[in-house]
Order: structure tokens, then sequence, then C-alpha cells
């Protein structure tokens, strides 16, 4: 078979109950067809359903544990190869005109949600007619409130991407069903991802004492965002969407349906931030045996073990799941001297300078590239080769990344070794510092910027690679606080409880309130609000989703036929520009992407998107 199907490809396969039961990560046709499993033998125990449930998990993980990739497609963040390590590969490694690269991507998309149908539609008509009691039911209930909630997360990454998409909501046996399908108008849909946001909500348990099962402030949380979305849709329109009509009235009222969500999110269920939002140590200049409490949020010992559940829903990475998920964020943050990495998600040059003051809780004057041949460049004011010149700053810039003579702890396949130095440009042999000699940090020749992360990348020995055990932050409690915010000051402008808590994620980073005229009004608020994104959801896939839903791709790279936008490195050097004499097509294919066409040879229900014609 060839490997251009797109829903048929995974409805009349993927359905089945063997491949619910197996690795999502082999080929979906090689999969044998099971169709009328007899009920005699499966969906007859809770135990059934868990482990078709883990089906849903494991197409799910393959979609969204790698979400760092969409970074790629904003200005803060280079990633390298996204079309070769990925399983639902992106294609594409830059932020311009990606629209018609993700076929794959939205194949495995539908992938997911034919593994839901079956679930939900098993459980609901085969396991709860027959539930004996009423603890059976409330289980079997909450299983299919998870698989709704898979389903509910994946029809919005859908529609964030394409629109207007086929709604496929239940179990579909004939091929010509779904080869005749339409495009659904992304308002209905919208509403069908609610039901299902809502339906989760209220089965899902308060909380479930396996960190990476949801439960219901994970189901709040995401209905929230839905609105946020359509909201945003309404309110800056979405003009490549030809059959869409934004509405203020509508806007509104998604931005106060949002905000009550997010509002029950954060009050109601007795969550709070990582280590209460403590910014813990900075530590030592150069050092890494004490870093800021951030940066051990998103390592498998402690952070990601979830400490006063600021996680409201992970992706498992361990040698004890089915299939064996790798450590994939160990490989992509870091270079082969940890973990035998391959160094392929590197912070661009811009993003340092968004880490603002922690004396005056402002930005500082942007940093100066210097060559380092030049006189006195190592110890020059604001010099980005200059350590001093980070000294002071937001403690989420220690946690983040490297810059020159910063360390991280290096490893080999297992154990760790021994501390690393940064060097841009030199990624090779030792440096001596204060008398100590040091490894080197290598990057594969990737790094272009002269810095490297250090989020995602663990500071002592571990697992393997191929059996790493972290988590995915999916959802987490600091995005809601920032989304709480946007959709309060969209409708009302700042409010008293929204500074409060744009303040505390500020706090984990050691700066001080915001200013008076940082909440003197609604846009100065929003410019406060995105600026926390950028630093405190750096690397975790949203930059380019917020980008889009406000209209700013332009603002960020310049307009159409401008000259583009330049990166940079520490030195000065052009690293790459994107968008020059770019037309207004290439910025309009940036904000929907392309429904396949080889799904529009097979369907011809499938319109096209107005950009893509």
């Amino acid at each position: 078979m060839k490997q251009n199907y797109f829903i048929r490809l995974s409805i009349v396969i993927l359905m089945l109950g063997s491949v619910l039961l197996s690795s999502c990560r082999k080929d979906l046709l090689d999969q044998k067809s099971t169709v009328g499993l007899p009920s005699a033998i499966y969906w007859q125990t809770e135990a059934d359903a868990t482990s078709a449930l883990m089906g849903v998990y494991n197409a799910f993980r393959a979609s969204f544990d790698r979400d760092y990739h969409f970074d790629g497609h904003g200005e803060f963040v280079k990633v390298y190869n996204t079309g070769a390590v990925s399983p639902a590969p992106l294609g594409v490694n830059n932020p311009s005109n990606y629209g018609g690269l993700a076929l794959e991507t939205y194949k495995n998309l539908y992938g997911v949600i034919t593994h839901a149908n079956y679930v939900i539609e098993n459980i609901n008509l085969k396991m709860l007619p027959v539930a004996k009691t009423e603890a059976a039911t409330k289980s079997l209930e909450s299983i299919a409130g998870e698989a709704r909630l898979l389903r509910g997360i994946t029809y919005l990454r859908l529609i964030s991407m394409w629109g207007d998409v086929p709604y496929v909501g239940k179990i579909i046996y004939d091929p010509i069903d779904v080869d005749t399908l339409s495009r659904m108008p992304i308002e209905k849909v919208k509403d069908l991802i609610l039901a299902d946001f809502t339906y989760a909500f209220e089965k899902l348990p308060v909380k479930n004492p396996v960190v990476s099962r949801p439960s219901k402030p994970a189901a709040l949380a995401f209905r929230g965002k839905m609105q946020l979305f359509w909201a945003s849709w309404n309110k800056f329109g979405w003009p490549e969407l030809d059959k869409f009509t934004p509405s203020t009235t509508k806007a509104d009222a998604a931005y106060r349906a949002a905000a009550a969500d997010f509002k029950s999110v954060i009050q109601d269920y007795g969550l709070d931030l990582y280590k209460g939002g403590d910014p813990g140590q900075w530590g030592t200049m150069g050092a890494a045996d004490v870093l800021p409490n951030y940066y051990y949020m998103f390592i498998p010992n402690p952070g990601n073990l979830n400490d006063r559940g600021e996680m409201l829903m992970v992706l498992p990475h361990g040698s004890g799941l089915t299939p064996v998920q790798g450590d994939e964020y160990q490989r992509v943050f870091t270079g082969p001297l940890n973990g035998l990495g391959q160094n392929q998600v590197i912070p661009r040059y811009e993003l340092a300078d968004r880490y603002q003051s922690t004396i005056t809780g402002d930005f500082l004057p942007p940093l100066v590239q210097i060559q380092p041949g030049v006189a006195g460049a190592r110890t020059a004011l604001n010099s980005a080769i200059n350590p001093e010149s980070y000294r002071n700053r937001d403690y989420r810039m220690k946690a983040t990344m490297l810059w020159d003579y910063e360390k991280l702890m290096g490893q080999g396949e297992v154990d760790q070794t021994s501390y690393i130095n940064f060097l841009y440009k030199t990624f090779s042999g030792k440096s001596t510092i204060n008398g100590i000699e040091y490894p080197n940090f290598t990057d594969n020749g990737t790094n272009f910027s002269g810095y490297q992360f250090r989020k995602f990348v663990r500071n002592y020995g571990g697992l393997a690679r191929s059996n790493g055990d972290f988590n995915w932050p999916v959802m987490r409690l600091a995005d809601v606080f920032l989304m709480y915010a946007e959709a309060t000051n969209a409708v009302d402008g700042p409010q008293a409880d929204a500074i409060a808590l744009v303040n505390r994620i500020r706090h984990r980073g050691n700066l001080p309130p915001l200013s008076g005229a940082k909440t003197a009004g609604p846009a100065a608020f929003f410019d406060a609000i995105e600026q926390e994104r950028i630093v405190e959801l750096v690397g975790e896939g949203q930059r380019a989703f917020d980008l889009r839903r406000w209209r700013a791709i332009e603002r960020v790279f310049g307009p159409a036929y401008g000259n583009g936008k330049w990166f940079m490195d520490t030195h000065g050097n052009n690293w790459e520009r994107f968008f020059l004499n770019s037309s207004e097509l290439i910025y309009q294919r940036c904000y929907i992407y392309q429904i396949p066409e080889s799904e529009r040879t097979r369907n011809p229900n499938l319109t096209q998107n107005t950009p893509w014609r």
C-alpha cells in the first residue's frame, strides 16, 4: 500500500484491538486486521479497557511528545533534523513557508483519533451497559474520559494547524465512508472538542495517583485553552480560513469562558507551582553544582516527580513503558559528551536579551556581539562573550541555557563523567579554568548562535538514552496562570489577581513584581504576559502557536516584501535570514497548513485552504 493514506489508513486498520496493544512506531499498514474481535475474549474487564487506552497513549505520544519542533517556527529556537527524528515529522527546519510539509503529522493525528474512537465506542456500547456496580461504571467512564481528553487535544491541534477539518467521532468500518468525508466548519469542531473536554472533566478523578494519567484539572485547563484559541481567532482574525468570520462578541464570550476554567484550575484543586514558585539559588558563575529550581523541574529527579502538581499533564519516557520510549530530550537538547546527544535544538542569540534584570525587573541594554580576538572582548561591558554580562539576570536564564564558560555535567551512555565547559566555536579539546582542566562541549557542528540549552539536560547519570525517564510537559500550571492573565486582560484589562499570577511566574526567576507601567493598560500588560510566555515556556512548543493565533508573524519577522530577519551569533556573524523579500502568500502559508494533496486526490470532497489553491 502507498503511504499517502489519510484517515482510511488509520480508521480501517488502527481501530483494531491488536493494534491498540502494539507499538504505534511500527508501519501502520503492516498491522494485522482483527475486525470483530469477540467480546467473549476482550472488552470484558477494566484491565481490557485500560490496556486499550494505553494504545491511545502510544499513538498520542508519537504526535505530542516532541513539540519542541514547533519552537523552530518561532524566533528563539533553532531545530535541526525535524523531518528525520520525529515519528510525526514536520519536515521543516526554519520559520518560513512550512505549512505544506506536514503530511505525516496530519495522518498520525488522525491515527490518535481512530484509537480513541475505538476505546470510547467499545466502552460505551459493550462495557457500560453491563457494568455490575457503580464503582465499575465510574472506572469505565473515567477511562472513556481519558480517551476523550486525548481526542479533544488532538482535534485542537488539527484545527490549530488546518482550520476546518474532517471530523470522525466514531469507528468507521467501510473505507468509502472515509473517502467521502468533507471538512467540518471549525466552529462545529470546536464545539465537539469542548464536549470531549467537558465529559473528561466530569468523569476523571480529582487527582490521579499516577503522574502520567491526567485528572480533572488537566481537562479543565484544556477546555480553557480551546476557548482561548477560539477567542484569539475571533479577535485577531484568520483570513486564510476563507469560511471563518471573526466576531468580537464570540471572542469576548470565549475569553470569559476560558478565564472561568483557568480560574477553577488555579483555585479549586490545591495545585501550586513547582517548589511553590521559589526561585532557589542561582549558584556560581561558571559552575553547575547548584542551579535554580526552574532547572530541576525539567529533569527526571526531582522535577518530573511533579512536586505540588505543576505538571497537569505529562507524557512519560522510560524503560518501564511498552513500547520502550527513548530519552529524546537528552538527545536533542545537548551534545555528544552528554549521553551521546546529537545537539538538534539550539537557543538562538536573540533569546538571551529576553532575560530581564533581577535588580530592575526590566530589560537590560542589548548584549554586544564581539569577536573573541578583539582586545578586551571577554571583559567589555555588555559583551556577549563576557560571562559577567549574564550576572543578575532572570534565574531562568541560568536554568535554561549555557553561555561561554558555563558548565554542565558530562555523561557517557549511562554514568556521569565530569563537568564539561561550553565555549562557542571551541567544540573539542580542553580548557583550563582557574587551574582546572575541563573537556570542551562538543556539538556536531550545529551550533551557530553561541549558546546551548541546559533545560531538559539532566546533571547526573541515568538510564541510557534509549531508556530515558523524562516526562514531557503537555500542560503546566504556569501556562494556565499566563493564559488566565491573557484571557482576563483581553476583556477587562489588567486585573489584580492576574497581575499577581504573572508576578508569581516572575518570582521563580527572582524578578521583582511588574512595575506600574507594565500594568497600566491592556497593551502594556499583554506585552508583559507575552514576555513571560517566551522565557517560561521556551523549548516546549508554545511560541509558534502563540504567534499564529495573535497574527504576530509579521511583527516578529518583518512585513511582506521586506528585508526579513537576520539571525546572528554572539560573535556578530550572520547565521541565517528568513522572509527576505517574502510575498504575502508566504506569510499566509505560515498561518495555515496545506490540506495534503495526496488526500485530496483520494477524496474530492476535501477542499483546499485559500493560500494553497
